[in-house]
């Protein structure tokens, strides 16, 4: 953490009466996102995070009236303007990246957990993220109202952020042919999961892949890799294999811009038995 930090939430506009302010609004912003980035999990926990880091809290900002109870921050944060919050952390963020090489971005959907009330009918809070896999940081991030808006949610997050020379890598839900156009409009390269939500295209590479296999694989077309990880009591090992395919026949065939190769992913777990 750093003092440049706050320069970048300070235009956030405080909603509530000045007389009724017992505490600052930076001062609220500096505890919530510092106990979030430790893993603060709810509103108590980021109270908690506040007494026990109270004297580093206070190198940044005065604190002068100690730290603020749970629901004082849950109030206050809630009434703040996501939008604002959200331009301030992604100009936070673009001082932190470091642009070294080609950068791979996780472009995923997440729901939030404990985020929903069947008791008092609120929905489960979901949301589009960035992530930084050079970095190990979020990038960004865009709400949803549910699990389907992610398609709508993508390009708009994807506008925000500079990704040229980067790799996107999108689940299911991303791989559409728009998102594609626009990841290679803007100078970067796509990794997509193909699903059932493509089943026609689906069968039509498989078809490629069996005949490059009977037509046998050469160097200029084909590469494979394994990896093996072990922990928590399994072993996995992932086979990767890349095989480019005909650019003139894709384009033709399903337009999709950009598209060179597909790759298969084969996945064997061991359990170990103790």
């Amino acid at each position: 953490m750093s003092d440049s930090f706050l320069e970048h939430f300070e235009n956030i506009v405080d909603p509530r009466i000045e007389r009724c302010k017992k505490h600052q609004l930076l001062d609220i912003l500096l505890l919530a996102i510092s106990a979030v980035i430790s893993g603060a999990e709810g509103w108590e926990d980021i109270e908690d995070f506040g007494h026990n880091r109270l004297d580093w809290l206070r190198k940044y900002r005065p604190f002068l009236n100690g730290i603020p109870r749970h629901d004082t921050i849950a109030r206050v944060i809630t009434k703040l303007r996501a939008d604002e919050i959200e331009q301030a952390f992604q100009s936070w963020m673009k001082t932190l990246v470091q642009t070294t090489g080609t950068d791979i971005i996780a472009v995923d959907g997440k729901t939030a957990r404990h985020s929903f009330d069947t008791r008092g009918r609120k929905n489960p809070l979901h949301s589009v993220s960035a992530w930084s896999c050079s970095n190990q940081l979020v990038l960004g991030q865009a709400a949803v109202d549910d699990k389907s808006n992610e398609i709508t949610a993508i390009p708009k997050l994807l506008t925000l952020l500079d990704i040229e020379n980067c790799i996107i890598t999108l689940d299911a839900m991303g791989c559409q042919r728009k998102i594609a156009k626009q990841i290679v409009q803007s100078k970067a390269d796509y990794v997509l999961a193909l699903k059932g939500n493509h089943s026609t295209m689906q069968a039509e590479l498989e078809a490629w892949w069996h005949k490059a296999c009977r037509e046998q694989f050469t160097e200029k077309n084909y590469a494979q890799h394994t990896d093996v990880d072990a922990g928590h009591g399994r072993i996995e090992t992932r086979h990767c294999e890349h095989l480019v395919v005909d650019k003139e026949w894709l384009t033709k065939q399903y337009q999709w811009e950009g598209l060179r190769s597909i790759i298969k992913i084969t996945s064997e777990v061991e359990h170990s038995i103790t």
